[in-house]
């Protein structure tokens, strides 16, 4: 096949260029440019796209005889994830930037532009399998679970990765990945991962929205309805949040509160003790299907967070237009409107297969 790998300068896409190279496939490497204003280098793990990012996956590709090229996506990252991101917290909801990338720029826009100069998929270094049959992609978990990314892919759908190419897929673990860098020469073998918000690479999401959005002051509520504080905004928050409260003591019996709610129509943050956290029940929309929509309840296993544990669950699809209701069978905690909430597959022979992906309500 003809493969565009996305390279990102780290040791997982440059690996997986390599693989896809050594299988026989036709690799030409590109670098996406995300930021207008990049950075020169990055602070150790913290953040990405950095010009040194740009030129460590140059001398990658350069190192495997790959044709390379930067592609400046900057501006539709900017309003596909950027801008999608202060618009989610400014309504009072926690998005997850990665899911909005890899649905939007990665495995779209990127797809997009490779189908229309003549490849036949996309090649990356995410950790996940994708499986297709005459039925269609299929998307499962990788073999080395504790970095497995379906979770931040699913919400891409089998549209989105019709033409991906997982080649870390069956690795067992990523000492594996920088031991296959290191043999073949590759100097960001031992290059950290990144972490945390690739567009505040220095960690302090509150002061970006706060910079972006501007003061918006309101009232923190505890759970009988009396004021115990005020913020300067409430993009500031999320649920389950305890520290950076700002509130001048604790609850009357001692015990520390919690950020149970956000009314971002009335600037209002509600406090309240652990327990207000426990839910057993979760509405979502937008639902992205790998089969055709089931007609009636049925038996899943649900992830909300890129690396949370599976909980079992009963799923009914409320209508066609995307729309699922998730029963729990364990009360979970801190569960925020604007997250993904991806199903798995329960039955033992394909467990690791995703079912749907959807934004929780």
């Amino acid at each position: 096949m003809k493969l565009l790998a996305a390279l990102s300068g780290g040791v997982d896409s440059a690996v997986a260029a390599a693989l896809a190279a050594e299988a026989g496939h036709e690799v030409t490497a590109i670098h996406m440019a995300l930021m207008r204003h990049r950075a020169e280098v990055r602070s150790g793990s913290r953040g990405c796209c950095s010009i040194e990012d740009a030129s460590d996956a140059r001398r990658a590709a350069d190192l495997l005889g790959l044709p390379f090229y930067v592609w400046d996506l900057s501006q539709d990252f900017e309003q596909q994830v950027v801008t999608d991101f202060l618009a989610e917290y400014q309504a009072g909801r926690t998005p997850n930037p990665c899911v909005r990338c890899n649905e939007h720029i990665k495995f779209a826009t990127l797809a997009k532009r490779a189908a229309a100069l003549g490849f036949d998929g996309v090649c990356t270094g995410h950790y996940a399998r994708s499986i297709a049959d005459d039925a269609g992609p299929h998307l499962r978990r990788a073999a080395h679970r504790a970095k497995d990314q379906s979770y931040v892919l699913a919400a891409a759908g089998p549209a989105g990765l019709a033409r991906a190419v997982f080649p870390l897929g069956a690795m067992p673990s990523k000492d594996e990945v920088r031991r296959q860098a290191q043999l073949r020469g590759l100097p960001v073998a031992a290059k950290p991962d990144s972490y945390d918000i690739c567009f505040i690479p220095d960690g302090d999401t509150r002061g970006f929205l706060a910079g972006h959005l501007g003061a918006a002051p309101g009232p923190i509520l505890d759970e009988a309805g009396q004021q115990v504080g005020e913020h300067s905004g409430c993009y500031g928050f999320t649920i389950g949040q305890r520290h950076g409260l700002g509130l001048p003591h604790t609850a009357p019996d001692g015990r520390p509160r919690y950020v149970t709610r956000i009314d971002a129509a009335t600037a209002t943050v509600h406090v309240g003790p652990a327990e207000a956290l426990a839910m057993e029940r979760l509405s979502a929309s937008g639902a992205v299907w790998f089969e055709p929509v089931p007609p009636g309840p049925f038996a899943a296993e649900v992830q909300i967070r890129a690396h949370g544990r599976p909980i079992a669950a009963h799923v009914t699809p409320s209508d066609d237009r995307g729309r699922l209701t998730v029963e729990l069978t364990e009360s979970i905690r801190a569960t925020a409107p604007g997250q993904t909430v991806v199903l798995y597959r329960p039955d033992p022979a394909r467990g690791d297969e995703v079912i749907a992906a959807a934004t929780i309500d």
